[in-house]
């Protein structure tokens, strides 16, 4: 969705100022710092962040199971302290590890979803004859949950989420464990049903391609605030340039060729940002062997959401996932 989209007046979510801090030890801690943000009506917004930086806490707020300290919001047309039944009413949850009861056949757990939602019989058991056909649960609708693969598990979370047709839907950290073919098929059943219904969607995840390929834009939040906010193409094009990576056979070497390519070195390793690295790396490499620097590998690319994330926060998103997979 275009830029301007958060200009258009139908907003699936409004928060400003929105804030929580807990008593811990004696001391108050804020969680969430007074942010401020808007998603549009149909629009696909990832929510970065490392483990702490308050994403859990904001998505707790939004969806009315933790209610702020301070600050205020309207998702999906309804005021998340005045009317918290209307907002989830309007709104699907899938949080980290639900797939409803373990015991329960699938097909049961969706009948018994669209129940709590005020569901007639007649229309859960075709909505959820529906969800089982989109997202390909046909095979395993009359088994238990506890019997299905990690894949499946989460196509039946997405199910739950879905069966009161809900106008905009939380994600957190949907992937998250799966293998990289059951990710990619999570990911194809999603965007089919969001294509199909132009349901709008918040995701919060560790994998950064699914952030880069999947959004139309990025949020990044950090120590309980919001510190960058645009489409991911937009965000790396604030970093200006190719990521050149050079290795050498010491660190001393490494050391003396980053301070003539005005790099930063790590180890045996220079890194640093070229706006023309294709052309940049030879030149470079042909400079650093008149110095007597020979470089022993060399690699250029774009920059990636990792490197912004690395940029605005000093961490990798990429490690933090990883150590927390």
């Amino acid at each position: 969705m275009p830029r301007d989209a958060r200009g258009m007046t139908n907003q699936m979510i409004t928060a400003r100022g929105l804030t929580k801090t807990f008593r811990a030890k004696g001391q108050e801690v804020a969680a969430v710092q007074g942010v401020d943000l808007s998603v549009a009506e149909g629009e696909l917004v990832a929510f970065l962040g490392p483990n702490g930086a308050g994403k859990s806490t904001t998505v707790r707020m939004l969806t009315t199971l933790l209610p702020p300290t301070a600050g205020d919001a309207v998702v999906a047309g309804s005021d998340i302290r005045r009317d918290p039944a209307g907002v989830r009413r309007r709104i699907g949850y899938v949080g980290q590890g639900t797939s409803g009861g373990h015991t329960q056949r699938v097909r049961d757990e969706l009948h018994a979803q669209g129940a709590f939602y005020g569901m007639g019989r007649r229309e859960t058991r075709a909505r959820a004859a529906e969800l089982i056909d989109s997202l390909e649960l046909g095979q395993v609708a009359n088994r238990q949950v506890q019997s299905l693969s990690g894949g499946q598990k989460r196509r039946v979370d997405i199910a739950l989420g879905l069966i009161h047709r809900p106008e905009l839907l939380f994600l957190d950290e949907p992937s998250t464990g799966l293998d990289p073919h059951s990710r990619a098929n999570l990911w194809e059943h999603i965007v089919d049903l969001r294509r199909e219904t132009g349901t709008t969607i918040f995701l919060t995840t560790h994998y950064l391609d699914e952030a880069d390929q999947l959004a139309e834009r990025v949020m990044v939040m950090d120590e309980g605030r919001v510190i960058a906010d645009d489409t991911a193409p937009a965000l790396k094009q604030q970093l200006a340039g190719d990521r050149v990576t050079l290795a050498f056979g010491s660190a001393t070497d490494a050391a003396a060729a980053a301070a003539r390519v005005g790099g930063e070195s790590h180890g045996a390793v220079v890194t640093v940002t070229a706006p023309d690295g294709d052309r940049a790396l030879p030149r470079w490499i042909r400079e650093l062997a008149d110095a007597g620097l020979d470089v022993h590998a060399a690699t250029h690319r774009p920059p990636t959401l990792d490197d912004v994330f690395l940029a605005l926060t000093g961490r990798s998103l990429r490690e933090e996932g990883a150590a927390a997979a």
